[in-house]
């Protein structure tokens, strides 16, 4: 079945307030490969997951030695609930603790230990294993990935947490990324195989199926992984092929900024020298030796940028740091 990404799904989930999306084994140790040496003694904190079910637990409590992992914590959250008078009756979260002693146990064997809270990660019970922690690894409620950032990066923590990749238009990510302190993942989009949901979980979306193990799987393919661990892709440089100079009319220029507007990044033109408007996605190949980011969706009148009257979708104005001049392009050579 073709996949074709759309945002509804997750706007589905946060509208009935359904954050169940479940991170796939797979799309955790196809990530995760790219982080070598991040891990070497280090304490790491899975703090919106049950350990019993987590599948970013189990794959830290599968490589345990081969990363070198001083510690793993793995924390959930129990939502309160209604008693026959509506009263909310407090229930009682859990988390495990595990160091290399423990990794030849079974992970059903490992002993929980109930918090007096729900688990919720912004109780002061969560914090105070967050602190102990060097890096946070998880898969947040995406209705809640502003807050949960802002409390990681509170903390000064590492992290690699999975979201919809909308979560870039929100002031408190897009500063991070601007200012070098976050950056993407390898994987985006297409390249985040899917989420396992519960079994009350509607399945809408164009990508959705049953596995042959009786989960149920949907694609919303719009998600993206952000870190602040450093990873290689973020050193590589983006290949222009693109020239400005004589090609003026496929790249219109904004009506409320003086700039150009770039649909696809691979269109980047390497040869112009002022502020280029780039999508979101951008920041999958944005090298900060490169490219530097002047800001984000905002003209000069405060308003959202656009062209001839009309605004296209979220852009990025960037500047190339190191544009090659015009006089030295050959046009022939990418005809």
């Amino acid at each position: 079945m073709a996949r074709k990404t759309t945002n509804s799904t997750l706007h589905k989930a946060k509208s009935s307030k359904s954050d169940e999306f479940y991170t796939l084994f797979e799309d955790i140790e196809r990530e995760l490969a790219f982080y070598n040496g991040c891990f070497r003694e280090k304490t790491v904190y899975c703090n919106c997951d049950n350990p019993k079910e987590s599948n970013f637990f189990k794959y830290f409590f599968k490589n345990f030695r081969s990363l070198g992992l001083k510690k793993l914590i793995a924390s959930y959250y129990v939502p309160n609930t209604q008693n026959l008078f509506n009263e909310s009756e407090s229930e009682h979260g859990g988390y495990i603790e595990c160091t290399l002693d423990d990794i030849n146990t079974e992970i059903a064997d490992l002993p929980c230990k109930l918090f007096n809270g729900n688990g919720d990660f912004r109780s002061q019970e969560c914090v105070s294993l967050l602190k102990q922690a060097d890096i946070i690894v998880t898969n947040p409620p995406f209705s809640l990935f502003r807050e949960h950032i802002s409390q990681i990066t509170r903390y000064k923590k590492g992290f690699l947490v999975i979201g919809n990749i909308n979560a870039i238009t929100y002031q408190e990510v897009f500063n991070l990324i601007q200012s070098n302190k976050a950056w993407l993942g390898v994987h985006l989009g297409r390249g985040i195989s899917g989420f396992k949901v519960p079994e009350h979980y509607e399945m809408y979306g164009t990508e959705t199926h049953i596995a042959s193990n009786g989960d149920r799987i949907i694609a919303p393919n719009n998600c993206m992984w952000l870190t602040n661990l450093d990873v290689q892709i973020r050193h590589n440089l983006l290949k222009l092929t693109k020239i400005y100079n004589g090609n003026e009319d496929l790249y219109p220029k904004f009506d409320n900024f003086d700039g150009i507007n770039v649909n696809k990044t691979q269109d980047i033109p390497m040869d112009y020298e002022g502020a280029i408007g780039v999508p979101i996605t951008f920041l999958h190949k944005y090298n900060p030796s490169q490219f530097e980011i002047i800001r984000f969706r905002k003209g000069d009148d405060g308003k959202d940028l656009s062209i001839n009257g009309k605004c296209p979708y979220f852009r990025i104005l960037i500047k190339n740091r190191q544009p090659m001049k015009a006089h030295f392009v050959d046009s022939s050579l990418f005809a």
